[in-house]
C-alpha cells in the first residue's frame, strides 16, 4: 500500500536516457492536461450535481480503464452511501449499498478530511495494511486493488486554520477487480485528485449559487409583490368575466330549450337575464327586456310586487298568478322566486333573485274538471246513501220483522260500510269546498285550553271503547282561529292515534309556546310510521296500511283536510315517527297578536 498526501506526490524515477525520459514525461503531462481539460469541461457543462457526479465517474472509468469507479457521499450523522457509479457490464454493481460502520471508521474520516489519498495495489497483500475483516468484505465485491481520493470542501477559505475549515463531503474511489497487483501511477493519482478538487469546487459553487438564488428569489419576490397583486387582480377579474360570459352562454343554451320563463332580476328589480321563452310567450325578446324594470315588462306588476318584496328580503317565494300571452289569452302560471344571497350572517346581502314561471293552465283545467266531477258524483251519492243508511237503521230495529243471526251480522256489515261511504262522501265534499275557497274561516279570539278540553271530551267515548288512556295538559292562551275547525283537527288527530294504539295504550295532547307560534302535539306509542311515508300520509286517500285502516274505518282524507285547515290558519302540520316507538302529529297556530282583529 502507498499512502499519499494531497498535492505532495514524489517525482518518478528518471531512466538513463535523459532525452527520451524528458520526451515521455512531456507526452504524459500533455495527455494528462488534455484529459483533465476534457473532463473538467464536461463537468462544468453540467448544471445539476447529479449530472456532474455521473459525468465524473464515467470519464474516470473510461480514462483509467478501471473496472468500477464510484462516489461515496458522507452524511451529517457520519454514515454514508454510494450515490454515483460507473461499472463494466460483467462487474457487480454496488450502487446504493450502505456499508457497515467498521468499513469506514471515524479515524479514517479524520485522515481523509486532512486530504489523505490511499492507493492499494493488492488488498490481499499483508503489506497493504488492510484488516482481515475488511479483506473478506472487499472480496465479496471482487475488489483486488483500489484508489481512494477524498472530496474536501473548504468552508472558509480566508481562515488561517485550513484543517478546521475542511469538510469531508465524500470519496472518489476506483476499483480493479480483474487482476492484482495494480500499481497506481502518478498520472492516475493526480487525475483523481484534480477531479476530486473539481467536484469539490462544483459542489461549493452549487451551494453558493443555490444560496444566492434563494436571496435573489426572496428579494425579487418582495419587489414584485405589489405588481403581482395588481396583475393577479387583473387576471382574476378577466377570468371572472370570461367565466361569467361562458356560464351565461351555457345557461342561455340550456334555458332556451326549456318550456318555462327563466330570468335573473337584480336587487333594483331590473332584468339581467331572460331565456327565449319570453319571446315565445309574451312576444318580448330577451334583448328588449334586459335592463328594464319589472313594472315595464308586466302589466300585472301590482299583483307581483308583494312577492318580489318578500324574495328581496331573503325568502323563497312560490305563488300562482294569471298572465296574458302574446295571443291575448289568459294563462295560469306557477311562479317561483329564489333569492341570490352573498355572504353570511350580518354580512349577508341580497344581490337579486332567480325567477321561474311555469304554465299550469292545463293542470288547472284538469283539476277543475276533476273537482267538478267529484262534486257532482259526491252530491249524487249523498242522497241515495242517506236513504240506504236510514233503511238499514230501520231494519236493525226489527220493526219490519225479525232476522236470523246471520242476517243481523250481514246487516251490521252493510250498515258499517254505508256509514263509511257517507263519511267518505262528506270528506270529499269538505275537501273540495276548502280547496275551491268556498269555506270561510270564522276566526275569532279563542282560548286554546277550551279547544283542547272540548276535543278531548268529544273523543273520550272512543278512547274508552278502544281501552286507551287519553291525557291532556291545557294551557290558557288566546289564539286567533276558527274554533270549530281547530277542534275538528284535534279530534281527527286524536281518533287516528286511538285507532292505531294498542289496548291500554296512552295518548298525550300537549301545547307549547315556540318563538312566535303555538305548537299543538298529539303523541301516541303505537307501531309508528316508516320514514319514507311521513309526508305521503297527507296525500288524498293514502294510507300506511290500507287493509288495517279500512278495518278501523279510515277514509284516507282526514289528514289531508286537517293540513288544509291548518294552512288556511297560517300554520303548518307535519308528522314525526320512530318505528316501534310511536308517532307525533304536530301543528302550529300563530298567537293572538299575529293576526288582525
Amino acid at each position: 500500500m502507498r499512502d499519499f498526501q494531497a498535492r505532495s506526490l514524489s517525482p518518478p524515477d528518471r531512466p538513463h536516457d535523459e532525452e527520451n525520459s524528458i520526451a515521455e514525461e512531456l507526452r504524459q503531462q500533455q495527455q494528462k492536461a488534455e484529459l483533465f481539460a476534457e473532463v473538467t469541461l464536461k463537468i462544468r457543462q453540467s448544471l445539476q450535481l447529479k449530472e456532474i457526479l455521473s459525468t465524473t465517474v464515467s470519464e474516470v472509468q473510461r480514462i483509467l480503464k478501471a473496472d468500477r469507479v464510484l462516489i461515496y457521499q458522507l452524511w451529517t450523522d457520519r454514515t454514508g452511501k454510494i450515490i454515483s457509479e460507473a461499472v463494466l457490464p460483467d462487474v457487480q454493481s454496488i450502487l446504493g449499498y450502505e456499508f457497515p460502520d467498521e468499513v469506514f471508521p471515524t479515524d479514517y474520516q479524520t485522515l481523509y478530511a486532512k486530504g489523505r489519498v490511499q492507493a492499494i495495489s493488492d488488498v490481499s497483500d499483508p503489506k497493504s495494511g488492510v484488516a482481515s475483516c475488511l479483506i473478506d468484505f472487499l472480496t465479496q465485491f471482487g475488489i483486488k486493488a483500489k484508489l481512494i481520493v477524498p472530496i474536501v470542501i473548504t468552508l472558509n477559505p480566508h481562515s488561517g486554520d485550513q484543517v478546521k475549515n475542511n469538510k469531508l463531503w465524500g470519496l472518489l474511489i476506483a476499483h480493479h477487480c480483474r487482476q492484482a497487483p495494480h500499481d497506481w501511477s502518478e498520472f492516475e493519482l493526480e487525475l483523481m485528485q484534480q477531479l476530486a478538487d473539481q467536484i469539490a469546487i462544483a459542489i461549493s459553487q452549487g451551494e453558493l449559487l443555490e444560496h444566492l438564488e434563494d436571496m435573489v428569489t426572496d428579494r425579487t419576490a418582495k419587489l414584485r409583490h405589489v405588481n403581482l397583486e395588481l396583475q393577479q387582480e387583473i387576471v382574476e377579474r378577466k377570468q371572472a368575466e370570461d367565466a361569467l360570459r361562458c356560464s351565461e352562454e351555457q345557461l342561455r343554451l340550456i334555458t332556451n330549450a326549456l318550456p318555462v320563463l327563466i330570468a335573473y332580476v337584480d336587487a333594483k328589480q331590473n332584468y339581467q337575464f331572460n331565456n327565449q321563452a319570453y319571446e315565445k310567450w309574451l312576444g318580448k325578446s330577451p334583448e328588449s327586456i334586459r335592463g328594464k324594470h319589472l313594472n315595464q315588462v308586466w302589466d300585472c306588476y301590482d299583483r307581483m310586487e308583494p312577492w318580489v318584496s318578500k324574495v328581496l328580503s331573503g325568502e323563497v317565494v312560490i305563488y300562482e298568478n294569471e298572465i296574458q300571452w302574446i295571443d291575448g289569452t289568459s294563462r295560469s302560471v306557477s311562479v317561483t322566486y329564489i333569492p341570490h344571497q352573498e355572504g353570511k350572517g350580518k354580512q349577508q346581502k341580497i344581490k337579486g333573485f332567480f325567477a321561474l314561471i311555469t304554465d299550469i293552465s292545463d293542470r288547472k283545467a284538469i283539476e277543475r274538471m276533476k273537482d267538478e266531477f267529484i262534486s257532482v258524483v259526491s252530491h249524487e251519492l249523498r242522497t241515495p246513501l242517506t236513504s240506504i243508511h236510514s233503511a238499514l237503521k230501520i231494519l236493525a230495529t226489527g220493526r219490519l220483522g225479525s232476522l236470523t243471526r246471520d242476517g243481523h251480522q250481514m246487516l251490521e256489515i252493510a250498515d258499517e260500510n254505508t256509514d263509511r261511504l257517507v263519511r267518505l262522501v262528506n270528506g270529499v265534499l269538505d275537501l273540495q269546498r276548502i280547496e275551491a275557497g268556498e269555506v270561510t274561516m270564522n276566526r275569532q279570539v279563542c282560548n286554546a285550553a277550551d279547544l283542547m278540553v272540548t276535543a278531548t271530551e268529544a273523543i273520550q267515548a272512543m278512547a274508552q271503547q278502544y281501552d286507551v288512556f287519553l291525557s291532556t295538559a291545557p294551557i290558557e292562551v288566546e289564539i286567533w282561529a276558527d274554533a270549530d275547525y281547530i277542534v275538528q283537527v284535534l279530534m281527527n288527530l286524536l281518533s287516528n292515534a286511538i285507532k292505531f294504539s294498542s289496548r291500554e295504550g296512552r295518548i298525550e295532547l300537549t301545547l307549547r309556546c315556540r318563538a312566535n307560534q303555538l305548537q299543538f302535539e298529539v303523541r301516541d306509542w303505537g307501531p309508528g310510521i316508516p320514514p319514507e311515508q311521513l309526508e305521503r300520509i297527507f296525500d288524498r286517500f293514502y294510507q300506511v296500511d290500507s287493509s288495517d285502516s279500512r278495518k278501523k274505518g279510515g277514509t284516507g282524507l282526514g289528514l289531508t283536510i286537517c293540513r288544509k285547515i291548518i294552512e288556511q290558519h297560517g300554520g303548518r302540520l307535519w308528522a314525526e315517527s320512530v318505528l316501534g316507538e310511536g308517532s307525533r302529529f304536530i301543528f302550529t297556530i300563530p298567537p293572538l297578536n299575529y293576526g288582525e282583529l
